[in-house]
């Protein structure tokens, strides 16, 4: 008689834990989160940057402070696409834009660099440098510079 309630305990605390944790995950998917969650995106993405020189840790391991990706069309194609930064607090200084399709099977990015210690009055457009990988052509280099245009911050 004693395992009865014990099991309804049990099973009253782990459905309140089941439920907390789908609260906590949105349904959506974030940049940082991709290569842990398949495999395809850690091919795909290893792919793209095993031939790029000079890249930075985070960029490679895609890590960092990262927001919900959107599933975005580009000459009729489907992709997931979404902002990476090295930090929440150099986002202005470096950020990643990466866009994969939904078949997994490509992927690309735009980095983009400020110079640290920009005055706030210049205006960051002006100085970023901007770097491609994974080959984009122009219509998919336009898309990735109109995910950064919807920063508010970016001007």
């Amino acid at each position: 008689m004693v395992r009865k309630p014990f099991h309804a305990v049990t099973l009253a605390l782990l459905t309140s834990a089941s439920a907390m944790a789908m609260a906590a995950n949105d349904g959506q998917a974030r940049v940082s989160e991709l290569l842990g969650s398949d495999p395809e995106y850690r091919e795909t993405w290893s792919s793209v940057v095993k031939k790029e020189e000079r890249l930075p840790d985070w960029v490679i391991n895609l890590s960092g402070a990262s927001e919900q990706m959107n599933a975005v069309t580009e000459d009729g194609d489907k992709y997931l696409v979404g902002p990476l930064c090295e930090t929440q607090d150099t986002c202005i200084n470096k950020r990643l834009i990466v866009a994969f399709s939904l078949d997994k099977e490509h992927a690309y990015a735009m980095l983009v660099e400020v110079p640290a210690g920009l005055p706030a009055d210049k205006s960051p457009t002006r100085h970023a440098d901007y770097r491609f990988l994974g080959k984009p052509d122009e219509g998919m280099q336009g898309l990735l510079k109109e995910q950064l245009k919807k920063d508010p911050n970016w001007y």
